[in-house]
């Protein structure tokens, strides 16, 4: 049976020890520090219940980040990426440790500095990533009574993409271009309709979940079947929400730098086309 030795504690949430191979490990877990000594044996199946960062740059990051924080504050965080593990009900890609222990602490440190958290991303992301968002408002609210502070709503959108970054292992700076390039495509379809949708609508919600799938699928490089005989139908008897899908899927090509397959200009024009019926009818 595997099992991990204890080389220095850093606190009470953090060990370095050293796996089978003698390869060092950071070992992260509420409480984990406390009465260890040096030389302790930890079995690897309690290691579930722990984070281990084995990737070395990761480790030196984490540990420089260890220097700035108190151990209340660093306790809240590590009890914060449990609520993440537990509620995700997944394995977390470790550089959350890094990525949201930094994010949160500037965010704490901006606060109570008095400066502003604005987040202008906050609508799409909670349309985009709802189980997500669900997760990181619980972790907002954890943070806010274990260290006595009022992190604002806006934050709850930032720590939902930590979340998903976690989840799908996927960076933040591309899970923010995505939530960018479905912004952009909301505002063009808005323009050229000359609407502006309800952000709290259902129709809102749908449309840019349908945007959300179309920018994974195009990554993915997933293939739909065409059904040519509707696409010939809506070319001729929808030809604007046509001509509107087909500049939606040029924009994607330009941003995402991969192919988007003739099927998805359809399936939009099906989703503009029941757009345009309910909202400039009404």
């Amino acid at each position: 049976m595997n099992s991990f030795s204890v080389t220095k504690i850093l606190n009470n949430n953090v060990l370095i020890a050293a796996d089978l191979q003698g390869n060092e490990v950071v070992l992260i877990g509420k409480g984990l520090g406390f009465n260890r000594k040096k030389n302790d044996t930890i079995a690897e199946e309690t290691v579930e219940k722990l984070f281990v960062l084995r990737n070395e740059d990761e480790q030196e990051n984490y540990k420089k980040l260890l220097q700035e924080i108190d151990d209340h504050t660093l306790n809240a965080i590590v009890s914060a990426i449990e609520i993440i593990k537990n509620r995700s009900n997944s394995m977390l890609n470790e550089n959350v440790h890094v990525a949201l222990t930094d994010h949160i602490v500037i965010a704490i440190s901006r606060l109570l500095k008095g400066g502003v958290i604005r987040n202008p991303f906050l609508t799409e992301t909670k349309a985009l990533y709802p189980g997500e968002y669900e997760i990181a408002a619980e972790v907002v609210n954890y943070i806010n009574q274990s260290l006595d502070i009022d992190l604002p709503e806006g934050e709850i959108g930032f720590i939902a993409l930590h979340v998903h970054s976690a989840i799908t292992d996927k960076t933040i700076s591309e899970i923010n271009r995505y939530s960018q390039l479905v912004t952009t495509l909301i505002r063009v379809i808005e323009k050229q309709f000359q609407i502006t949708i309800d952000p709290k609508s259902i129709d809102y919600i749908r449309l840019i979940r349908h945007l959300r799938y179309t920018v994974e699928r195009v990554q993915n490089g997933e293939k739909l079947e065409e059904p040519k005989k509707i696409r010939d139908l809506l070319k001729n008897e929808y030809p604007t929400c046509y001509n509107l899908s087909w500049k939606l899927v040029k924009i994607m090509q330009q941003t995402l730098k991969k192919q988007v397959y003739d099927a998805e200009a359809v399936y939009l024009t099906m989703h503009l086309q029941r757009l345009t019926e309910k909202v400039i009818t009404q």
